[in-house]
């Protein structure tokens, strides 16, 4: 089947699937005439794929263990730690979703932190409790006025607001 068939068989994008095949997650045969082609085995990997990533895993991370995809059972995905005993584990699929949990972890308790010091600036109620548990950020000034507008360097006005840039470098 054809890029658009076989990414809409997979739940995903044309532009999607051609990341994942830059990546090395899968392997598109080409037609003589240059197409590519991919068959229900590629569609099955490609939800795997997909799969994992809603699951919270980086490509990067499940480049770390692609070549297990081509060996998942016909029923899809397993989980990454078998509740049966018996079961095989993957000792390397183990390692990474536990290393990204570890990282989701320890994101969610910075988002926090930043959460509660913006909450105890805004006057919320039980929000200076939370802050008092939290170490300090490098170059937390004073709060302006609620409402106020800010003077920037130099003296010119703004009204207050953070850039989606600034909060996104804040959190790595």
């Amino acid at each position: 089947m054809r890029i658009g068939d076989a990414a809409a068989a997979a739940g995903m994008t044309p532009r999607a699937l051609r990341y994942y095949e830059q990546q090395g997650l899968v392997t598109a045969r080409r037609t003589p005439a240059g197409h590519r082609e991919y068959d229900t085995e590629d569609v099955r990997r490609l939800r795997a794929v997909r799969a994992l990533r809603e699951a919270g895993l980086t490509v990067g991370d499940v480049r770390a263990f692609a070549h297990l995809l081509r060996t998942l059972p016909p029923s899809g995905l397993p989980d990454l730690i078998p509740r049966d005993p018996g079961a095989t584990r993957c000792g390397v699929a183990e390692s990474v979703a536990r290393r990204r949990l570890a990282d989701l972890d320890d994101r969610i308790a910075r988002l926090s932190q930043l959460r509660a010091r913006l909450a105890a600036r805004l006057g919320e109620p039980g929000a200076q409790e939370q802050t008092a548990q939290a170490p300090a950020v490098p170059g937390n000034g004073a709060a302006a006025p609620g409402g106020a507008a800010c003077r920037r360097p130099g003296g010119a006005q703004s009204e207050d607001s953070v850039s989606p840039r600034v909060s996104r470098s804040i959190v790595r």
